[in-house]
């Protein structure tokens, strides 16, 4: 109002001369407060006028609004800008009556979008129905066009997750709207809302009509790995992979497609869980109906390798029936640890069925059947006795594998490789790889074995061989070749060792045979005992040879012995060394101890001694339950001598342990002659 009149003083009419003009123009009713006041109106920010296109300039149009200056709007505020022409009227919001340039900042957008607003508000309310496009993709959601920009949830755009809701832009969307702030100017609506709602209905009239072996129709709505959901209109049934189809898938994806229609069978019908079972192979025959008239149990048949597992391969004989090849069924020779060492899915293969299932809808194929089982001739190939040769394909700790031809070995046992040498590992005789001779010794065709043997190629030496080189009494020299707790093994020649027991090693009791001799000593002993069946050779020890070390602290030991007045040389004769040679230069030569003269009984020079008791010390040939093969049992003591002359009996006055180092070895010729007179 104010500007209005200062307009009226620029103008420099007078305020009578202004009224009477405007009363012979308008009349009586308007005054000059009145025009003032309807001409300039309330112009302040945020209200919306009418403006008039006055002009355009590039990309700017300039706009009356009745004011005292010019707005000014760029054309892209234009939904189509080749209509803008002067003249061309149009609502308007003011931002500003200054723009900081002498003009009105104008929006027509925000006009538009205020109109639009007021239109939406005064229509709809929350709960109303709406439809609009989807326009805009933001975070969180889209903007969907429904006179003003809603914002539609990501997670209310569908009733399952979309994964990717940019494929709704350019699309109509039907809307429930579940708020409105009108202090902000928001909506937000939902689509999943209306769905659901429209569902329920839908759901209660279906399941008030569905049954069990109907047809329906349906739309795929969702796929996972272990089926497809699909829409029967309200309820949403599922087809498991199993009742896609008859034969083999790998993925529901790869029979049906989202949004595809198919016919479906209702398999079952849950009306409480309100869930429904649907099948797709169900409306076709089932294969199985007649699989035992079409595939007899022996019946041989082609098929296709369609899937390889670790245990075997699944053969594909039809659609909808499948058969499994077992690795074990691949071959009769082969060791198949993979089913695609032998196949490979694709395979055309030859089968036979040897096992059929029906009701578990099985069928045990082989592929070995197909050919003959060379088991079946292996008696006849190789008949006990046979000498072959082959190469060593594998050693275990029990033996090694000798193969006699493809798929066929024989197991050639540690205990079959020498008559004479203990064998604790095949290495130490064969290697593999090595091109062998051995003899069948046996062949089970049920167990499919075939036992080798290596030594059987020679005679067996404790036959005739050794029995007739070694005797009871010899005197032999060796090499020890391991201590154990209950004696030590003498090496007598390659391949061949005796036991020398514990109770042997001395006329005293022997805690430790390491206290008597050493692994690698060489020892001079007497053969007290051979069992040819047993393959065993018990030995005395008669003298144990040192190096110049131990020769030397033994020498020392003797002459510090002989200050001793108490001790003589006579004393050595109670050993049991010097008491077998005694009865050996007694009897003639060779004969054993146990044969000594009974006029002459060794042990009758200490009466002090009984003449059958034996000290428990010394037990002559007591055996411990850990002797291996060539340990001396009871029932062959050492020396058995009658009970007149005991051969391995120590009186207590001359103990051997303390008669040693007086007598050592090494005596001198003299000094073994004046025991011999006393003797």
């Amino acid at each position: 109002m104010a500007y209005g009149k200062k307009l009226v003083r620029e103008l420099s009419l007078e305020t009578d001369q202004l009224e009477a003009e405007l009363l012979e123009l308008m009349g009586d009713e308007i005054s000059l407060e009145d025009v003032l006041q309807n001409g300039v109106g309330e112009f302040k920010p945020d209200s919306i006028v009418t403006g008039t296109v006055v002009r355009i300039t590039g990309e700017h149009v300039f706009v009356d609004v009745s004011y005292k200056s010019e707005g000014m709007i760029h054309i892209t505020e234009f939904d189509d800008p080749s209509i803008v022409i002067p003249g061309l009227e149009f609502e308007v919001l003011i931002e500003a009556l200054d723009d900081g340039e002498g003009m009105v900042a104008l929006s027509k957008r925000k006009a538009d979008r205020l109109r639009s607003w007021e239109k939406v508000i005064s229509t709809y309310s929350e709960g109303d129905e709406v439809t609009g496009m989807a326009t805009r993709k933001i975070k969180g959601g889209l903007l969907v066009d429904i006179g003003v920009n809603a914002f539609l949830p990501a997670s209310q755009v569908n009733i399952r997750r979309t994964e990717d809701i940019g494929d709704w832009l350019g699309k109509e969307i039907r809307a429930r709207i579940i708020k409105i702030d009108e202090d902000r100017m928001n909506i937000v609506i939902s689509r999943r809302r209306l769905i659901e709602e429209e569902r329920e209905a839908l759901k209660s009239a279906l399941l008030a009509d569905i049954e069990e072996n109907q047809i329906r129709k349906g739309v795929v709505k969702n796929i996972a790995d272990f089926g497809a959901f699909v829409d029967l209109g309200g309820l949403d049934g599922l087809l498991h992979i199993t009742d896609m189809s008859w034969g083999r898938i790998n993925h529901p994806s790869d029979l049906v497609k989202i949004d595809q229609e198919i016919d479906v069978k209702v398999l079952k019908i849950d009306r409480e869980r309100e869930r429904v079972a649907l099948g797709l192979k169900q409306m076709a025959e089932d294969p199985w109906g007649e699989i035992d008239t079409k595939y007899p149990v022996g019946g041989r048949i082609m098929g296709e390798v369609v899937n390889i597992m670790s245990y075997g391969a699944f053969v594909k004989l039809e659609d909808g029936v499948e058969g499994l090849v077992h690795i074990s069924e691949m071959s009769w020779t082969r060791r198949v640890n993979d089913p695609r060492e032998v196949v490979n899915i694709g395979d055309k293969v030859e089968v036979i069925v040897l096992d059929l299932n029906k009701e578990k809808q099985e069928i045990s194929l082989g592929m070995k059947q197909v050919e003959t089982n060379p088991w079946d001739l292996v008696e006849t190939n190789f008949p006990p006795g046979t000498i072959i040769s082959g190469k060593v394909r594998n050693l275990t700790n029990y033996g090694a594998f000798i193969e006699l031809q493809e798929g066929i070995d024989g197991l050639l046992h540690v205990s079959d490789m020498s008559w004479t040498k203990k064998v604790t590992h095949p290495s130490e005789v064969v290697k593999k790889g090595d091109e062998v001779k051995c003899v069948v010794l046996s062949v089970d065709k049920e167990k499919k074995r075939i036992a080798l043997g290596l030594k059987q190629l020679e005679e067996d030496p404790w036959a005739y061989d050794i029995p007739s080189r070694f005797h009871i009494g010899d005197t032999v020299n060796g090499e020890v070749t391991k201590t154990t707790n209950f004696g030590v093994f003498v090496k007598l020649e390659d391949g061949l060792e005796g036991l020398l027991h514990i109770s042997e090693l001395a006329d005293h009791k022997v805690d430790n045979p390491e206290e008597v001799v050493k692994v690698g000593q060489n020892v001079e002993v007497r053969i007290i005992k051979i069992e040819p069946e047993a393959r065993k050779v018990g030995l005395t020890l008669i003298q144990a040879h040192y190096g110049a070390d131990e020769a030397a602290a033994d020498a020392g030991a003797a002459a510090a012995s002989s200050e001793s007045p108490e001790l003589s040389y006579a004393d050595d004769d109670s050993s049991l060394a010097a008491q077998l040679a005694n009865i050996k230069v007694a009897g003639g030569g060779d004969a054993p101890a146990a044969e000594g003269a009974p006029e002459a009984p060794v042990a009758e020079a200490a009466p002090e001694a009984p003449v059958a008791e034996a000290t428990p010390e010394a037990p002559v040939a007591e055996a411990t339950p850990e002797a291996p093969m060539a340990e001396a049992t009871p029932e062959a003591p050492v020396a058995e001598a009658t009970p007149e002359a005991p051969v391995a009996e120590a009186t207590p006055e001359a103990p051997v342990a303390e008669a040693a180092p007086e007598a050592p070895a090494e005596a001198p010729a003299e000094e073994e002659e004046k025991k011999d007179g006393e003797a």
